[in-house]
């Protein structure tokens, strides 16, 4: 991407107080340049605006061009936000992965469901996975000169006949000499790998996770982590593809390989255990899904050391129960009054780690809550995680049914931002649907805070 594709930094909101607050900036207001250059991205705008003097160049909502000189504290944040972190577009993808997520979609909806992220400044910023596989040389040089590090990285697999098997990428082969240059830079990634059944598990994904933990050794090891991930299939996903989904025979074969694989990574020499423990002499870990769909008890807390994988569903689910029982043991009421019953829908992936939970709740005076648990039909799955429920999903098994006093729902389900489900029902369309009123929650704060009428959700 060239400096002419960068298109002025347009400002999504001012933080009250701020630096550019007083200056007057307002939202609609875009950023061109900083001292001069034009930032690419939200990578660049921190660290030009680190410099205590900045001259600006802006473009306000009018279309009328202004510049401003600026003197501030060292590293002091200006108070802007942006509509999106890359100014000059998206870095796509040009792999074809079967199992690809964005390609298990029906067609016909909102644009952006089918972007397909391979940008290593989100991966950077917000942890999202990138393959490596199209990065132009100056890109590779951006991250070495910036020490843009640690990167999520989707390996799969790290034989090239295997990886590119599954990418249908001939660049996809690289992976342990591109991995080998993070370690030379002394660089870090995490990685994940995708097991699909007859592809790239058994001997492959064996070879897979000792060839990746060969490089998480030293004080900043190249592969800081790697998540062991089942693929998930949808019923809109091509026709002709290979791909098997994960049985509960094939979850249990998988955690007895992999936890095999992290015995005897956790030995010394001569067999002697590892004198380090949890993170820094451990570095694969299995995502909660496979517990789930083995229908067996997930890990306790401290199994997972300091979740180094928790955005990939490792220890998520664990940690949620473990916040659960702090918070509620803080914010548990004598009694709820008025007496208040409530629907609380998740994912039937999660119905018997979640049980313990919805027990709790009813222990409370004066509150019901009902735990539903679904599957996605909208999908065609048999088990599905929480946040890929669907607005039609609901609407089936909760039309008709006794609602109470609403429904408590896990905004994972939701776009980020806004009231949409991915089937793009909005959230409004489905409270009118089943007229009850829906408290979209995040987090168990949240979640424990509506059920007990503490607190109110707009939705």
């Amino acid at each position: 991407m060239s400096e002419l594709s960068t298109r002025p930094a347009l400002i999504s909101k001012v933080i009250p107080d701020s630096i550019a607050a007083e200056i007057g900036f307002e939202a609609g207001d875009a950023l061109i340049a900083i001292n001069g250059q034009k930032p690419r991205d939200l990578i660049d705008y921190q660290f030009l605006c680190a410099d205590e003097f900045l001259e600006l160049e802006v473009l306000d909502s009018k279309g009328k061009t202004h510049k401003l000189e600026i003197e501030k504290d060292y590293d002091e944040n200006l108070g802007l936000e942006f509509a999106t972190a890359l100014f000059d577009g998206m870095i796509q993808c040009n792999n074809r992965c079967p199992f690809c997520f964005i390609d298990q979609q029906p067609p016909g909806k909102r644009e952006t469901l089918y972007l397909k992220d391979d940008d290593y400044r989100l991966s950077f910023l917000y942890g999202s996975y990138l393959t490596l596989t199209n990065l132009p040389q100056k890109e590779w040089d951006r991250i070495e000169q910036m020490r843009l590090s640690p990167l999520y990285v989707s390996v799969h697999a790290t034989e090239p006949e295997v990886r590119i098997r599954l990418l249908k990428n001939l660049r996809a082969g690289q992976i342990l000499e591109q991995i080998k240059w993070f370690q030379e830079r002394r660089l870090q990634i995490h990685a994940q790998v995708v097991v699909c059944p007859g592809i790239n598990d058994g001997e492959h994904l064996e070879r897979t996770l000792l060839d990746l933990a060969k490089f998480h050794t030293g004080n900043i090891p190249a592969v800081a982590s790697v998540a062991v991930v089942p693929v998930g299939l949808t019923r809109f996903r091509p026709a002709e593809d290979e791909l098997i989904a994960v049985t509960p025979e094939k979850a249990r074969e998988v955690i007895a390989q992999v936890q095999k694989i992290q015995a005897v990574l956790s030995q010394g020499k001569n067999g002697e255990k590892a004198q380090k423990k949890n993170s820094k002499s451990r570095c694969i870990w299995l995502a909660d899904e496979w517990f789930l769909i083995a229908g067996w008890d997930l890990p306790q807390a401290e199994d997972y050391a300091d979740y180094p994988q928790i955005g990939n569903g490792v220890g998520s689910i664990r940690q949620f129960i473990q916040q659960f029982e702090t918070a509620f043991d803080r914010l548990q009421p004598p009694q709820v009054n008025p007496p208040r019953k409530l629907i609380w829908v998740v994912g039937n992936a999660v119905e018997k780690a979640f049980e313990p939970i919805a027990r709790q709740l009813n222990q409370i005076p004066g509150l019901e809550v009902k735990m539903v648990a679904l599957s996605s039909r909208y999908w065609g799955q048999n088990i599905t995680v929480t946040g890929l429920l669907t607005g039609q999903d609901l609407l089936e098994v909760l039309q008709g049914m006794d609602l109470g006093d609403g429904i408590l729902l896990p905004s994972v389900m939701l776009k980020q931002g806004e009231p949409r489900f991915l089937d793009d029902m909005m959230l409004f369309e489905l409270a009118s649907f089943l007229k009850t009123e829906i408290f979209p929650v995040s987090g168990v704060e949240e979640l424990i805070s509506v059920a007990i009428g503490l607190a109110t959700v707009d939705s």
